[in-house]
């Protein structure tokens, strides 16, 4: 099974988010999460903070990351591991390859229009939402 990995990142206040806008397909021109692949036999909590440092810049002295959700796709026999933190100071960004910015929380990520995932980051900032006080 292929796995993947999506990784939720608030600033210090917890009032924004970190998205990308996608530079290629699947997505292209849609903002999304920052994220990608977990390498086969690689701890997922490791792949979570690779990944987040090779698009950002973030390290995991900036942000303790907790794993809250997955989402199981039978058919394309793949796996999505969603993360989140909170910042503990401010950063320096560091594109990678997507084009990063910082949104309210408060947006309407269920707009497909817009976000990635046919609605799927709204329902993660949902979750994240209810168990803000365990998570932060």
């Amino acid at each position: 099974m292929k796995k993947l990995n999506v990784i939720l990142v608030y600033n210090q206040i917890g009032d924004k988010v970190l998205m990308c806008k996608r530079a290629k397909e699947p997505y292209k021109g849609k903002f999304n999460l920052v994220g990608g692949h977990v390498e086969q036999n690689e701890d997922e909590l490791h792949a979570a903070y690779r990944e987040l440092q090779e698009e950002t810049g973030i390290t995991n002295n900036d942000i303790k990351l907790t794993h809250i959700m997955d989402f199981q796709y039978a058919m394309s026999d793949m796996e999505l591991e969603v993360y989140t933190g909170k910042l503990n100071k401010e950063v320096e960004l560091v594109e990678e390859v997507n084009e990063l910015c910082w949104m309210d929380k408060n947006e309407n990520f269920f707009d497909i229009e817009k976000f990635a995932g046919e609605g799927n980051i709204g329902h993660m900032l949902k979750q994240a939402e209810i168990y803000k006080d365990k998570l932060f």
